[in-house]
């Protein structure tokens, strides 16, 4: 047995006081009178024999009581097998609250029973200690020690959160706590299913801290989840069948039958069919679905599955563009067969500008820019043209045929493309489509069908550099390019090597070929466009930037039951938003400076990390962790309490003693009561 406070072991010294009272008090004589005193000797002797034997029994009862006390107050203990904490203590207790702790437990969600274990925790400890309660939340409130009241009002206030944390972070984030504290006894405690995705404990290497690990276990491990939806092609068509890829994991050991998709799009909602799953695997699927209009449109994607439901909806949005405007840059007058493939589509917008005379601020708002037939690129055209299709633009060249070959070739060096050589004056026939790439794929029905190509009378010889990552989109008969594809960064370069001229080239009265080709050159990407958008990943996105005023830009994101000013950051046309883990909720978000007009849309859905059920048990966490933690298992609230307890402070003796001490007292008065002399 040891002593939390041993020094007050020297108050077993009072034992001495009730010796001395005994002593003086009871040899005390008292005068008698007697009538008759014929058997005095006899009554004297018997009497002071019992009187002898009670205050001896009085005395003892009166020593043990006393000792009982000063035992009591120096804290005895009975230590275990780890080393007991002397004095106040810092204790954080990290709840796990994130989706997958909805998963039951009996007859409750593993959330209720963590709170529980947490308040368990709490109430082990004295109401002298310090206490953190961290949640995913991260929050700066939880951040600082409390007393033990304020502590356990914290836990009744945790509620399921979307966000989730590597146990690493989470232990670093109870160390830092900690540290803020003087105390020297430090204990984190760590309340969670422990999934095997978010249990990393190599990536937590500190030793200082002492770290306990309370494990909970769900009776239900069966999930299924929607992972991910994408569209087939990078931008969606208008009055066109556009497909929808969506993939669907099951994340249980058994077969999941008969799971009802359904997909709910501009207000409707329609049944896609049922998927059957093999266990542990995922299946993907598609869904058809025909754009009617334009403007930004919501869907949603669902599946029924309980109890874990987080991620049974995924949101995702897009746009069709209401116009798309485009800027042809001549040399003279207009190409008329170039302007009347434009006009014959309603929602395109068409500009011409002479060279000498551009605005180069309005180059941004312009979806596709046609140069037909310059014979000099200026080095600030250049510039400017870079400019804008690293910001997304779609750039194409038709090259004039008295070009100046060095000012080409300075301005295709820039992105980089294959560069123009000279000019040829022969006659050549365009051989083949490639039908895989996005501007002529899905546009004919019959690709084996006998389609008329091209034919030129002037091309210009290119380089064919491989680096410069050229993607031929019309090849002639030799193999060598007539329309070319080259990305940068975010934008495309469609380079052909003939002129546009009806003269030189018959490109224009192909109609099969030509007006596909402007069409989808228009509306091309070499971004995919982000149709949705993840809760605590994608913390910043990326909008067009609308802010043409004078005052100070701010932009605003609004949900279904929330608004909030996210940080921004303008560059160029676009502006780049900070969400900063603002996002709580699942769903739609409007981009707006007017509340009268949205700007953008964005969906926003559910990290899918938790999705999968796969927990660490006792055993296997104990053989994780190694040395690093402490497994406390608990069947109840006493087990819990009272193995925290005798952990950290031993087999605690003090109330016992204090009972001893009672019993003590109970029995001197008992003496004195009942025994008579």
């Amino acid at each position: 047995m040891q002593f939390l406070f041993p020094s007050f072991l020297w108050a077993l010294l009072a034992l001495a006081i009730p010796i001395i009272i005994h002593l003086f008090y009871f040899r005390r004589f008292k005068k008698v009178y007697f009538t008759n005193v014929k058997f005095l000797k006899e009554v004297k002797e018997e009497t002071s024999a019992r009187r002898k034997l009670r205050n001896l029994l009085v005395l003892i009862m009166r020593l043990a009581a006393i000792a009982m006390l000063v035992l009591a107050f120096a804290q005895p203990f009975i230590p275990q097998d780890t080393e007991v904490q002397k004095g106040d203590k810092s204790v954080s207790v990290f709840v796990d609250n994130s989706f997958s702790m909805n998963a039951l437990s009996q007859d409750v969600p593993l959330i209720e029973k963590a709170k529980q274990r947490a308040r368990e925790v709490v109430n082990a400890y004295s109401v002298e200690d310090r206490f953190q309660i961290l949640t995913n939340d991260f929050e700066g409130r939880h951040q600082r020690l409390v007393s033990k009241e304020d502590a356990l009002s914290l836990i009744d206030e945790i509620k399921t959160t979307p966000s989730v944390k590597e146990l690493s972070k989470a232990l670093t984030r109870q160390l830092q706590a900690l540290n803020t504290s003087k105390l020297e006894n430090k204990s984190a405690y760590v309340i969670s299913d422990f999934q095997k995705n978010i249990t990393d404990f190599q990536n937590f290497s500190d030793t200082t801290m002492e770290v306990n690990l309370i494990p909970l276990q769900s009776v239900q491990e069966r999930n299924i989840s929607i992972d991910t939806a994408y569209f087939d092609s990078p931008v969606q068509m208008l009055n066109q069948t556009n497909t929808l890829v969506i993939r669907v994991h099951n994340h249980s050991d058994t077969e999941a039958e008969n799971i009802r998709l359904s997909l709910q799009h501009d207000g409707q909602t329609k049944p896609v069919g049922t998927l059957t799953i093999p266990p542990r695997t995922s299946k993907t699927d598609t869904v058809n679905i025909t754009i009617l209009k334009t403007g930004w449109h919501e869907a949603e994607l669902k599946i029924t599955d309980y109890p874990v439901q987080f991620d049974d909806t995924y949101f995702f949005s897009f746009n069709v563009a209401e116009v798309i405007n485009t800027l042809v840059i001549n040399e003279a007058s207009p190409n008329r067969y170039l302007d009347a493939a434009f006009r014959g589509i309603s929602y395109f917008k068409v500009t011409n500008q002479q060279s000498r005379s551009l605005d180069y601020a309005k180059f941004p708002t312009f979806q596709l820019i046609v140069m037909n037939g310059l014979s000099n690129i200026s080095s600030g055209l250049t510039s400017e043209l870079q400019q804008y299709v690293r910001n997304g633009g779609n750039l194409l060249v038709f090259p004039g045929v008295n070009a100046n070959i060095s000012s080409y070739k300075n301005f295709l060096n820039e992105f980089p493309a294959n560069e123009l050589v000279s000019l040829e004056r022969a006659e050549r026939k365009v051989a083949d489509v490639n039908v895989e790439e996005f501007i002529f794929k899905d546009v004919f029905e019959n690709r084996s069908a006998n389609l008329k190509l091209p034919v030129t009378k002037v091309n210009y010889k290119i380089s064919s550099f491989g680096g410069r990552g050229e993607e031929k989109l019309l090849s002639y008969r030799d193999g060598s390019t007539f329309i070319g594809k080259y990305r940068k960064d975010q934008g495309n370069l469609y380079l052909c090597t003939a002129p546009l001229d009806e003269e030189y080239s018959n490109l224009v009265r192909n109609a099969e070929i030509f007006v596909p080709m402007l069409y989808k050159m228009a509306i091309s990407t070499a971004k995919d466009i982000q149709i949705a958008y993840t809760i605590g990943k994608d913390d910043v996105i990326e909008a067009n930037n609308s802010f043409t005023g004078t005052g100070e830009m701010v932009y605003k994101l609004k949900g279904k039951a929330e608004e909030f000013i996210p940080t921004q950051k303008a560059i160029g046309s676009k502006v780049i938003l900070g969400v900063n883990n603002q996002i709580e909720g699942a769903g739609f978000y409007n981009l707006f400076l007017n509340p009268t007009e949205n700007l953008d849309k964005f969906a926003f859905n559910f990290d899918r990390k938790e999705s999968n059920l796969d927990y660490y048990n006792a055993t296997d966490l104990a053989d994780v962790a190694g040395t690093r933690a402490t497994i406390i298992e608990g069947t109840n609230a006493v087990d819990i309490t009272q193995l925290i307890g005798e952990r950290s402070r031993g087999i605690v003796l003090w109330r016992w003693f204090i009972i001893a001490a009672l019993a003590f007292l109970i029995l001197e008065a008992l003496l004195l009561r009942i025994w008579k002399v």
